[in-house]
């Protein structure tokens, strides 16, 4: 079983870095099926190389159950979640965007960003230049600036260093990342995006449930169960050993307690906004999941 300890490392194809891929190959299916309209996702998925994930993201081996309809809805709404809150911000006149930890997205090249838009990538040095030789030759729609950084060192120097300026409004996005934090260091970040924003700054991301009694016991036994089909098609991975668990602030009242004005729905709500059905065999409770975005008041 995989343990999750401080200072450990990763890439695209091992550890916590894999559920990046992870997520582009599911881009991927959704792309080709008409759900989603990301054509960087399963180019970037061949160029990580792991045969499996690649078979799955160009078609040459049907999703079946391991990438079910439930996990094509999830990323429909996700994406479009994320999708929707950067464009609505840039209509909103912000022109600087921080996508953190953003390992194989590829907003900076497929939305329709405003002119004078800055677009800063933060993730580990090796994931930046992986990204940006497998991307070589595509042609970025905003100004995109790459801030190769690990978020357990000093990240705000390293995003400054690029040309951040914390005097203006900006645009955050923690996606997919909260869960694969110690809870102190999920507050940590979200008390660092406050002191880099000004009012008017806006944030989205994921905020889980308090854990119920016997909750993270049928988590881990999901996540096991999920990594044992995986493992069955050739692909090792211990999907409840990238975890954190214990108690942790939920993002969205921690996010208002810090003088954002919150806003959050369900993944259940956004599926059924969406004309999708509930998610089936929702052991990890992933239907309650909320998406949260917030904009910065005056402290």
């Amino acid at each position: 079983m995989t343990i999750r300890v401080d200072g450990d490392e990763w890439d695209l194809t091992s550890g916590v870095g894999v559920t990046a891929t992870m997520a582009a190959m599911v881009r991927a299916i959704a792309t080709r099926t008409g759900r989603l309209d990301d054509p960087f996702a399963a180019p970037l998925v061949r160029a990580v190389g792991i045969d499996l994930l690649t078979r799955l993201a160009t078609g040459e081996q049907p999703a079946d159950e391991l990438v079910g309809p439930s996990v094509i809805d999830g990323a429909e709404v996700r994406t479009t979640f994320y999708d929707e809150f950067f464009l609505d911000a840039a209509g909103s006149g912000i022109r600087q965007v921080v996508i953190l930890a953003a390992g194989l997205d590829s907003r900076a090249y497929r939305l329709p960003w405003p002119r004078g838009t800055v677009v800063y990538e933060v993730d580990q040095p090796q994931v930046v230049a992986f990204k940006s030789t497998a991307l070589a030759d595509a042609v970025p729609t905003v100004e995109l600036r790459a801030v190769p950084v690990d978020l357990r060192d000093d990240w705000p120097t390293a995003l400054r260093a690029a040309g951040f300026d914390a005097a203006r409004q900006s645009a955050w996005s923690a996606e997919g990342l909260l869960g694969y934090l110690p809870p102190d260091a999920q507050d940590r970040l979200l008390d660092t995006i406050t002191e880099l924003s000004v009012p008017g700054s806006r944030v989205a991301t994921e905020s889980r449930p308090t854990p119920r009694p016997g909750d993270e016991a049928g988590t881990k036994a999901g996540l096991h169960r999920i990594s044992e089909l995986w493992r069955a098609h050739g692909f090792d991975t211990d999907m409840a050993g990238l975890r954190y668990f214990g108690e942790r602030h939920e993002a969205g009242p921690y996010l208002s307690a810090l003088g954002w004005a919150v806003q959050a729905s369900s993944t259940r709500e956004l599926l059924a906004a969406r004309g999708l059905g509930p998610l089936q065999h929702d052991d990890l409770r992933m239907g309650e999941l909320h998406y949260v975005s917030g904009t910065r008041g005056r402290g």
